[in-house]
């Protein structure tokens, strides 16, 4: 029942910008905190960037720092990731990530991920 749905991957040029989308639906969207990660072949899947439940804390690898933004939108069950002055480098699957932040469950679910390919 549990879906997180993305949208805003594909192709973009060096320097450019992508806007990544990722709506949920069926949780309690403001009782998780939400992230993105990514995974480029060859490489072990990493955090990106992170927002609390209720959009008062960030954080972002330092790779992304001043060039990424996440937000949310807890009305429309949608977290963001803006991403500026793309390089190569931040060619990966992209994940959409879901935890419960309150719950003592501490339920999960991941995003089916999203190609980002950043070329020339």
């Amino acid at each position: 029942q549990v879906k997180l749905v993305e949208s805003g991957g594909g192709l973009v040029q060096p320097g450019g910008s992508l806007r990544l989308s990722c709506e949920a639906s069926g949780l309690t969207f403001s009782n998780y905190a939400m992230s993105w990660y990514r995974q480029a072949p060859g490489k072990e899947r990493e955090l990106v960037a992170a927002i609390t439940a209720t959009g008062i804390s960030t954080n972002f690898a330092d790779s992304v720092k001043g060039r990424f933004t996440i937000s949310r939108d807890n009305v429309l069950n949608t977290v963001y990731l803006q991403m500026n002055s793309l390089k190569s480098e931040d060619t990966a699957v992209y994940y959409c990530y879901a935890v419960e932040q309150y719950n003592h469950a501490a339920t999960d679910y991941w995003g089916q991920g999203t190609q980002v390919t950043v070329s020339s």
